[in-house]
C-alpha cells in the first residue's frame, strides 16, 4: 500500500540522515494532487509511531477528502474501491484525522481548480488551525489544477513562500533562493 511505501520512505531518509547531511527532525514531504492525499495521510495516519510522522508537509491542490460532496472520485475509487464503507470514507478524509500532533502544512490551491475543489485545502487548513497546528494556505485566484511550480495565470513564485515559510518554522537555515 502507498502508505507503508511512504512510511518506509520517512524511516530509510531517516536512518541515513548522516549519510545525506540532513537533519533527521527536518524530514518533511511533499505532494501535489492525489499525492497531496498520500502527504496528508502519512501526517495523519502514523498514530503513535513518531518515527513515521513528518516534520512538516507541503501540499499543492492537495485531495484530502474523500466525502461525496468534496471527493475526486478517480482517487477515492482507487483507494476504496467502487463502493466504500461509510467508516472507510470517514478514515480517509484527512480533514477529519488532524489533531494537535499533525505536522505544520504549507497549502496552496487556485479557487478555480476544476479537478480538486479547493475546499479540500480550506477544510484541512481549517482542522489543522482548530488543532493549534502551524500552517500557511496560498489561494490564487486562478490557475486550474496541475500548474506545478509556475502558475502561468498568476505568476506568483509560489515556491519562494515555501522556502520563507520552511525558514520562519526553522525547519531550513539560511537562504536557499
Amino acid at each position: 500500500m502507498a502508505l507503508e511505501d511512504a512510511q518506509q520512505a520517512l524511516t530509510l531518509v531517516r536512518s541515513k540522515a548522516a549519510e545525506f547531511d540532513i537533519n533527521s527532525q527536518n524530514v518533511g514531504m511533499m505532494g501535489f494532487s492525489a499525492g497531496g492525499h498520500l502527504t496528508s495521510t502519512v501526517a495523519t495516519h502514523f498514530g503513535n509511531n513518531t518515527k513515521l510522522r513528518p516534520d512538516f508537509i507541503i501540499l499543492g491542490y492537495p485531495v484530502i477528502s474523500f466525502q461525496d460532496s468534496l471527493m475526486h472520485k478517480g482517487s477515492r475509487e482507487n483507494m476504496l474501491g467502487k463502493n466504500p464503507a461509510n467508516e472507510k470514507i470517514d478514515l480517509y478524509s484527512n480533514e477529519l484525522q488532524v489533531t494537535a500532533n499533525t505536522p505544520p502544512a504549507f497549502i496552496m490551491h487556485a479557487a478555480d481548480d476544476k479537478t480538486v475543489k479547493v475546499q479540500n485545502s480550506i477544510l484541512f487548513y481549517l482542522a489543522l488551525l482548530k488543532n493549534k497546528v502551524p500552517a500557511e494556505l496560498h489561494l490564487f485566484q486562478t490557475g486550474g489544477h496541475g500548474f506545478g511550480l509556475l502558475n502561468k495565470s498568476e505568476p506568483s513564485p509560489w515556491i519562494e513562500n515555501v522556502f520563507l515559510w520552511l525558514k520562519v518554522n526553522q525547519f531550513i537555515k539560511g537562504n536557499l533562493l
